[in-house]
């Protein structure tokens, strides 16, 4: 594994771990491997992107911290992953919320026959909070999200699919979290609308010190964004660094941002082998 940068525990001592996914191996169906030997950090308070193509495993890995790999009969059969300090892999998935770690899922999954209003209070479902706190926590995520205020009443299946990515962001602080684990935010978006999500997903980070897990494709906002980064490949991280530092890495530029010290890249030029090669020399 090529590192471009130590990691980010290491580069700041007083930085506090919230999760830490140790040397994992996720196998579906008893035997397709998907994930061989992942493990990465996120510092309390962070930004941490989970970059890579299609296919690579970022979902799986996201699946695999919040336990809901059962559902698609995959399993982590080695490896650990704690949250603050404590293993819960072998927590169900509620338990998980309940700790504080939420998923928004790909795809922005909303309940489509209920309103926008609806689909934020099934959030608070998990907790034990009085009327008050809840209207308090609901008025916080239309702070976040005026776009949400306004299509309160609106069914989300009838509402656009940015409203829909924040509706299902706005769920997930009703739970009131400390870490979230956002899946594609960017899929299927107009780059205004990611723009957009990623600006609330940054004032969440820093003004509610809600740590976030983001797997991505998008890796150039991504980068932008986030404080650290892992790059998967095949089920494996490849790379990994500080955010700027991958940002500025050449085969980083090239096979992810489609740049190079040549200029402007074709991915599909660049051949596996070749890959391969570089990532892992």
């Amino acid at each position: 594994m090529v590192q471009v940068a130590s990691m980010a525990a290491q580069a700041e001592p007083a930085a506090q771990i919230a999760l830490s996914v140790n040397n994992i191996e996720v196998i579906y169906d008893h035997v397709i491997l998907v994930l061989r030997g992942v493990s990465l950090q996120v510092p309390k308070g962070r930004i941490v992107a989970l970059l890579g193509a299609n296919g690579a495993g970022k979902t799986t890995t996201l699946k695999a911290i919040s336990n809901l790999l059962s559902a698609e009969r995959g399993d982590v059969t080695k490896g650990t992953i704690e949250f603050e300090g404590k293993r819960v892999d072998k927590l169900t998935p509620n338990e998980l919320v309940r700790r504080g770690v939420c998923q928004v899922m790909e795809g922005r999954h909303c309940f489509a026959h209920l309103t926008v209003e609806e689909n934020l209070l099934t959030g608070a479902f998990t907790r034990k909070a009085s009327r008050a706190e809840i209207r308090a926590a609901l008025e916080k995520v239309y702070h976040y999200f005026p776009r949400l205020r306004q299509r309160r009443g609106s069914l989300a299946g009838y509402t656009s699919g940015g409203e829909q990515q924040m509706t299902a962001v706005g769920r997930a602080l009703m739970a009131r979290p400390s870490m979230i684990l956002l899946d594609e935010p960017s899929m299927g978006l107009a780059p205004q609308i990611v723009e957009e999500i990623f600006e609330i997903v940054g004032n969440l980070n820093k003004q509610e010190s809600v740590s976030f897990l983001l797997a991505e494709q998008n890796t150039n906002v991504a980068l932008r964004f986030a404080d650290y980064g892992y790059i998967l490949e095949n089920g494996r991280v490849v790379m990994d660094g500080a955010a700027g530092q991958l940002a500025q890495n050449e085969d980083v530029k090239e096979f992810y941002l489609g740049l190079s010290t040549a200029g402007r890249k074709s991915f599909r030029e660049v051949k596996h082998y070749r890959r391969r090669k570089r990532w892992l020399a």
